[in-house]
């Protein structure tokens, strides 16, 4: 009987757990889980706390229940502590206090990230929270329900730094939001950005961008943020969303290679350095589709689909992940926004030569009620005209959703910005024009290309 032992649930390792079952159902897996939460959307949270979610059980993927019944082995509170990859064992704490061991044929590292903390004086102070596991949510939501703060700073502005400034403002809070770039989600272009922080404005939400913070005070019953000499903002709650940082403290004491990011190295077949043992998720790297390099990209569905083919291979299979494009989507209000492969500096840096246009069209036929302002950002190579990336911004999820998969999908396979112009692509006046939005984009981009 094999012997399959996941380290981390979440999304990499219960996808993992459940594919390995799937391949050989006599295989024994056991999954071991650090806290009681072994299969929730962490990036539900920020909709539970603004009150969209009602129950932080809704949250839940898939229940304890639900993974027994599929055959998973699943412990909660049980802390892996260490790996010894020559009698092929792992050293977990329970929840007594005591050591187990659990030996295995196969080893599937799904540890995760943990929020980065940036080396800011205060950050642990009572009042600043940050949040990347379920425990942290229902900490946040502790404190605002108990204390019933009304101001709230929010350091960093990338996707969870986003939605927790609309989740606090949903709560009646007055919301700080600070960032240290020029532009709030430093991810997109600034031009991009300028149009959120307008957005951001129009709720009331006061951004800061070009604050470097220096230290966060206590003072009375109130938190001051700094930056140098000036105090940029003061609450009674505190935010810090500074990104993610790979959980590979176990590998590293395993021998088990890293990559040049700092996470797990892997191959396409999420296999490590060490015989027998795979990583996927948070704590892994992961291959880039555009340049076949690999990066550190922690995402979600980028966690199931690695999770997924390396529990496959652990069971016996032999199937590859294909690479990503680093596709997302954000809710800020009544805004949707969403990008994926590379941006013009992106595409520089990994030795492009880019051309990227801006449009700004209709996002369906204007003649139909709901028209809205759809601003797009599509990027090519100068030379072979390859499909390089998308920034699109509208106020209709569906609508923007479409675009960015369908630029997504082109990514995949390999196709140019003049093929867009070609793909045959739905057309309702409610939803689109006879020449889609992104259609609109490819002519701009081959016009401007060819001036």
């Amino acid at each position: 009987m094999m012997r399959i032992v996941v380290i981390g649930g979440s999304d990499a390792g219960i996808s993992a757990g459940l594919r390995a079952k799937e391949i050989d159902s006599t295989a024994e897996v056991t999954v071991l889980v650090k806290d009681k939460y072994p299969n929730f959307s962490i990036c539900g949270l920020p909709f539970f706390i603004g009150g969209e979610v009602e129950d932080w059980p809704r949250l839940a993927h898939r229940t304890y229940d639900d993974l027994q019944e599929a055959g998973l082995r699943v412990l909660i509170h049980h802390e892996a502590i260490k790996i010894n990859p020559e009698a092929r064992t792992v050293f977990a704490r329970g929840p007594s206090g005591s050591a187990f061991e659990f030996p295995y044929d196969r080893l599937i590292l799904a540890a995760g990230a943990v929020s980065a903390r940036p080396p800011i004086p205060g950050c642990d102070l009572p009042g600043v929270f940050f949040m990347r596991f379920m425990e942290d949510g229902l900490a946040v939501l502790d404190f605002l329900e108990k204390l019933n703060p009304k101001r709230a700073a929010v350091i960093g502005s990338g996707y969870i730094g986003m939605e927790m400034a609309e989740a606090l403002h949903r709560r009646g809070m007055a919301v700080t939001l600070l960032e240290m770039a020029d532009a709030v989600m430093p991810s997109f272009d600034h031009q991009m950005g300028a149009l959120i922080q307008k957005a951001l404005a129009e709720r009331g939400i006061r951004v800061k961008t070009g604050v470097k913070i220096t230290a966060i005070e206590k003072q009375a019953d109130r938190l001051m943020v700094r930056a140098g000499d000036e105090m940029v903002a003061e609450a009674e709650f505190i935010l810090v969303a500074a990104g993610a940082k790979p959980c590979v403290e176990l590998a590293v004491k395993a021998g088990i290679p890293l990559g040049k990011t700092g996470a797990v190295a892997v191959n396409e077949k999420m296999e490590t350095g060490l015989p027998g043992v795979y990583a996927a998720g948070d704590c892994a790297e992961t291959l880039h589709r555009l340049t076949g390099k690999y990066v550190y990209m922690p995402l979600g569905t980028t966690s199931h689909k690695q999770g997924r083919i390396a529990g496959e291979n652990a069971a016996g299979g032999s199937v590859v992940f294909k690479g990503v494009a680093g596709t997302q989507s954000l809710k800020v209000f009544d805004r949707i926004v969403a990008r994926t492969g590379f941006r013009d500096v992106e595409a520089v840096a990994h030795g492009f030569d880019p051309l990227t246009i801006a449009l700004e069209t209709p996002d369906h036929k204007s003649y139909y009620p709901g028209s809205s302002p759809m601003h797009i950002r599509l990027t090519g190579e100068r030379k072979t005209g390859q499909l390089l990336g998308a920034q699109i911004i509208g106020r209709h999820g569906a609508e923007i959703s479409k675009r960015i998969d369908v630029v997504a999908a082109a990514l995949y396979s390999g196709r140019t910005v003049s093929d867009l112009i070609n793909f045959d692509l739905s057309y309702t006046p409610p939803l689109s024009s006879p020449w889609d939005p992104l259609q609109m984009a490819a002519f701009e981009w081959c016009k401007q290309l060819n001036n």
